[in-house]
């Protein structure tokens, strides 16, 4: 009789546990749509930088960059010695192997580079475009130009009655709310560095602080370094250098062209190179904005 109750329990039992085991195929399937809805939000947007990294090494992986050997690794068995690193980017146009089966990998790469340049090239002109809309509105525009080049979009800011006084590194007051806005609109993009560089004329300067133009020009660019992390842009991103009176954009002269090259010019450089890159600079139209009084006329 002892055995019949264990019987009847042990049956009541599996029937109890029967009946709750859908619930880990409901928890299974939970977790793979959370799983999966992750992972939409995280290709949702494109972020620049990471996917030329990703294009970068997805490039060398198929090109036997990584594996010494490449193709013929099971052949060779490889080298112990670490492969040297190419100085430039691998190009996109290489094949994988000569069956023809990374010609498709490369054109899908190279398609996709297009795609990013061509996104970069975007963000550019409309952050250029907020920064000449403020620039406009304020009547900066003899002060502040922007261009959008082969090496990625230029702030030029023309330095004399704006940002600074002359032979001083202290951003001049009304020179605050610019570097302010310009701050707040490099807060927002966040996907390129910041390089400001500071120009002078050829003019000597020797002061206490200032014993030639390399200081002042540094110490100009790190006052505008400081005035755009005060503005909340991350430390990390920002990079200042001194040019002194290195790179004119045009004949030291006359008055007019020594006050065009006493300038600070804010770099985001290009993320997307290469071909891609080349291809988005050249589809573009645009051309750097002269005020009337510093335009190619006015230099001669």
């Amino acid at each position: 009789m002892a055995s019949s109750r264990r019987r009847r329990k042990g049956a009541v039992e599996e029937a109890e546990e029967s009946d709750e085991r859908w619930l880990l195929t409901y928890a299974d399937m939970i977790t793979l749509l959370m799983a999966l809805f992750m992972v939409l939000f995280s290709i949702s947007s494109v972020n620049v930088s990471k996917f030329v990294t990703l294009q970068r090494s997805l490039q060398d992986a198929f090109s036997g960059r990584i594996l010494p050997g490449g193709r013929a690794l099971k052949e060779s068995g490889g080298s112990t010695t670490a492969p040297q690193v190419a100085a430039t980017p691998p190009s996109t146009t290489s094949a994988v192997n000569s069956d023809g089966t990374g010609k498709a990998s490369a054109a899908a790469i190279a398609k996709a580079a297009a795609a990013a340049a061509k996104a970069e090239e975007k963000d550019f002109k409309a952050l250029k475009q907020r920064v000449d809309e403020y620039v406009d509105k304020h009547g900066l525009a003899s002060k502040v130009t922007t261009i959008v080049t082969k090496d990625g979009l230029v702030i030029r800011l023309l330095t004399d009655k704006l940002l600074f006084g002359s032979g001083s590194a202290t951003v001049a007051p009304g020179g605050r709310g610019l570097l302010a806005k310009v701050g707040s609109l490099l807060r927002a993009e966040n996907q390129h560095e910041i390089r400001v560089r500071g120009f002078t004329d050829p003019v000597p300067i020797h002061t206490a602080a200032f014993p030639s133009n390399w200081e002042l020009s540094a110490g100009r660019a790190a006052s505008v370094v400081r005035a755009f992390a005060q503005a909340g842009v991350a430390p990390e991103r920002l990079e200042a250098v001194g040019r002194a009176a290195l790179d004119p954009l045009t004949s030291n002269a006359t008055a007019l062209g020594r006050a065009r090259n006493r300038r600070v010019e804010v770099l985001l450089p290009r993320v997307a190179t290469g071909a891609a890159a080349e291809k988005a600079v050249k589809a573009s139209s645009e051309k750097p904005r002269f005020a009337p009084d510093f335009g190619p006329e006015g230099l001669k």
